[in-house]
Order: structure tokens, then sequence, then C-alpha cells
């Protein structure tokens, strides 16, 4: 049995946090705030018509931007209230609820590869920590030879950078490019954020 992610511990807790969490981004862009600064970096590095895996889709602001660009997307989040969201907010995209621990999408009918695997919003710090190295396995066994993944997320939420890269290595991912921000900023020792762009060994 695969521990409960701590987005699901978040959600048993309290009911309306998916309903809150959902309705911050709505008026985030109700309120013209730029969403889409993850999904502007993956389409740069995307080559046309991508088939990309957005990882932890939350409610599909990233993914609706990236199928909007031409890219063929799937969306996969452990929430079926997010995912209710994406389909409504954001049709076009398949959205699918499933645990990225269990990932197996070609048994959901999906055999193609992706080119560019997506995991934006700290969701491998939203992962039970002993599930953190399986869930970039299956991400690692659903990317093309030369796809590439890119995964994004903050200091200070008990997953350090290094042990980040570290499981990536297991995991059989490594490094193409390290950054502290979404808009290309380079990655330094001090840095209080991490997006690393990584590829198959």
């Amino acid at each position: 049995m695969v521990e409960q992610s701590n987005w699901m511990r978040k959600v048993a807790a309290d009911p309306r946090h998916s309903h809150w969490y959902i309705e911050r981004f709505r008026s985030m862009a109700r309120a013209g705030a730029d969403l889409a600064g993850e999904a502007r970096l993956v389409d740069a590095m995307a080559p046309r018509n991508a088939h990309i895996l957005d990882a932890g889709c939350g409610p599909g602001r990233l993914g609706g931007y990236l199928a909007a660009a031409g890219h063929r997307v799937v969306g996969v989040d452990v929430d079926p209230t997010l995912i209710a969201a994406a389909e409504h907010d954001h049709p076009g995209p398949r959205w699918l609820v499933g645990d990225l621990a269990e990932l197996d999408l070609p048994a959901r009918g999906i055999t193609e590869p992706f080119d560019v695997i997506m995991s934006a919003g700290n969701v491998m710090t939203f992962l039970a920590a002993s599930t953190r190295v399986q869930v970039l396995t299956r991400l690692r066994a659903h990317l093309a030879g030369d796809g590439r993944a890119v995964i994004g997320f903050g200091a200070g939420r008990d997953y350090a950078f290094t042990e980040f890269l570290d499981d990536a290595a297991t995991a059989g991912l490594t490094p193409d490019v390290l950054l502290s921000s979404w808009d290309l900023r380079p990655f330094t020792h001090d840095s209080d954020f991490l997006v690393a762009v990584l590829r198959p060994e």
C-alpha cells in the first residue's frame, strides 16, 4: 500500500482545502495575475505538438496553457476535486485522477512516451517522503529517451535540494540545467528555489 501523500492528508484534515486552492487560482486569474510562467518555460523547450505530462497538475492552469499552445497534454493528480476543476476550467487536455507513485499510463491507454514531463507547484514536497524515489522512477519510465523532466519546488519544505538530486539519480535522471526560478535565473548554493531540468541517464 502506497503511503498517503501530504496533500491528501491536508484534504482529509480539511475537506475544503481543495476548493480553497481552486478558488485561489481562479481569483488570481480574474485579477490578471501571470499564472503561466512555468508553462512558458516548458513551451520554449518543447518541440511543436509535443506530448507533455503535467505531473501533479492540480486544477490545470499549466497544462491548459500548454494545450492552448498546441501541445498534446495529459494531466495527472491524486485529488479528484482538482481534476474536476481542470476539466471544467481547461477543457482539451486529458485529465486523470491518479497517484504518481503508481503511475502506469499505458494501462490507461496512453502508450506514447512524453517529450516533456513537468512537475511544478511544489508537487514533490506534497508527496509522502517514502514515495519520492518511486515517483521519480515512474516519471522516468514515461519519459522519451531524448525527453526531459522539469521539476520545481521551494526550499524549507522538508526536501533538501541535494536529497532530491540524489533521488533523481537513483531514479535514472541526471541534470541538464539547474535554475533558481522559472524565469531562467541561475541556481546557486544559497538559492531558495530549484527548477531542475533532467534527462534520462
